[in-house]
């Protein structure tokens, strides 16, 4: 029997749709697995399924009702390459919506923040004009394009 080893465990409630997202999830996102399903006595359905994501473990839940998830809570994976990013991009998005600045939602209504690991090095120099040059241009951006964002901070 697994016990969860993270001291604190982010839940993802669903109506019934928590072993199709797991699922979903782990195809999408490398280093990624199912660990356990826990099946409700009463029905002999999945009613909760225990999932890592890049070494990160979820839980995803079936409450039997429709909740809306909100932006106020997003996953963010963070990317080393382009390719990387559209990847992901693409196969979170399918089913899904785009948002803005490198936020979409996926099939399942959870909101999610895919960027470039270098974001926080462009945003993050001491050099105001360079930040901001790359604020105003995330702003501008759906899906966030590295070179683009490489040329802001450059002027």
């Amino acid at each position: 029997m697994s016990k969860l080893q993270q001291k604190i465990t982010p839940f993802l409630s669903f109506n019934n749709q928590a072993e199709e997202a797991a699922n979903f999830y782990v195809s999408v996102l490398p280093e990624s697995k199912i660990l356990r399903i826990v099946n409700n006595p009463t029905t002999g359905k999945a009613m909760t399924v225990e999932f890592q994501l890049a070494g990160l473990t979820f839980v995803a839940l079936n409450v039997g009702e429709t909740w809306e998830f909100t932006d106020a809570i997003s996953l963010s994976a963070s990317c080393e390459s382009q390719q990387e990013l559209d990847e992901l991009w693409a196969r979170l998005s399918d089913g899904g919506r785009e948002v803005q600045c490198g936020w979409l939602k996926d099939k399942f209504g959870v909101s999610w923040q895919i960027v470039p690991q270098v974001l926080g090095e462009l945003l993050s120099t001491p050099d105001r004009a360079k930040a901001q040059r790359v604020m105003q241009s995330l702003l501008q951006m759906v899906k966030l394009d590295i070179a683009e964002l490489q040329r802001a901070y450059d002027g």
